[in-house]
């Protein structure tokens, strides 16, 4: 099944640590929970004209909230940092 690139990458991921990681070339999303690796260098490659060398993924669990006496969980999000070829980089995030 074909995914499109704007379904596949759900937002960019702001966070300190993350922004550190750009002097590195390498670039946070958050994305599909049934996209893999293929699927998130493809979606990064057209939708930022970009050559992406290397994709790491990870999950992150939802953590325990709580307001009042209701206890609820955050939903689980998957996570992948995008590390570009030597000298490219994404003027979107790199203005934050």
């Amino acid at each position: 099944m074909s995914k499109s690139p704007l379904d596949v990458l759900i937002a960019p991921v702001l966070t300190e640590k993350a922004l550190m990681l750009h002097r590195d070339g390498k670039y946070t999303f958050y994305v599909r929970k049934d996209a893999n690796k293929i699927d998130i260098k493809r979606a990064v490659e057209q939708v930022f004209n970009v050559k992406v060398t290397k994709v790491y993924t990870s999950y992150v669990r939802g953590k325990q909230k709580r307001r009042g006496y209701n206890v609820y969980r955050t939903p689980d999000k998957k996570k992948a940092i995008v590390q570009l070829a030597p000298g490219q980089h994404i003027e979107l995030i790199e203005g934050v």
